[in-house]
């Protein structure tokens, strides 16, 4: 089974950016499509971003629709979350999530759907 492994959260004002990685051991990260989710105390764990198994397809949260962009390097087992113009409420713990039984092209927000999860990264946007 795949282990996955976030990086790159951390504290950073509003307006700023942070780039978040996903790096990926145990098997080779093609043949899973990938999704970023986050959870904010007291909520649900909610979908931000995901990608198809060769990156060719992407879907975004509405919430962050232009401001993040997620994309994979299959070569290097990574994926990756750019974030820009953050706000506060985009304050959370960051996770990345990925499954194997997805068909090709494939992308899915449910987090209930992906087997194999990191250990999550914070993410502290301040006004």
């Amino acid at each position: 089974q795949v282990q996955l492994v976030e990086s790159g959260g951390g504290p950073v004002q509003a307006g700023g950016s942070l780039r978040l990685s996903c790096a990926a051991s145990g098997r080779t990260l093609s043949t899973y499509a990938m999704g970023w989710f986050r959870q904010a105390p007291g909520k649900e764990r909610e979908f931000v971003a995901g990608i198809s198994r060769g990156g060719g397809n992407t879907a975004y949260a509405d919430s962050v629709k232009g401001r993040f962009t997620i994309s994979r390097d299959n070569a290097n087992n990574t994926v990756t979350l750019q974030m820009n113009s953050l706000k506060p409420e985009d304050t959370a713990v960051y996770y990345c999530a990925g499954d194997q039984r997805f068909a090709i092209g494939m992308v899915t927000t449910a987090p209930d759907l992906f087997d194999y999860w990191g250990q999550g990264t914070q993410v502290t946007v301040s006004s």
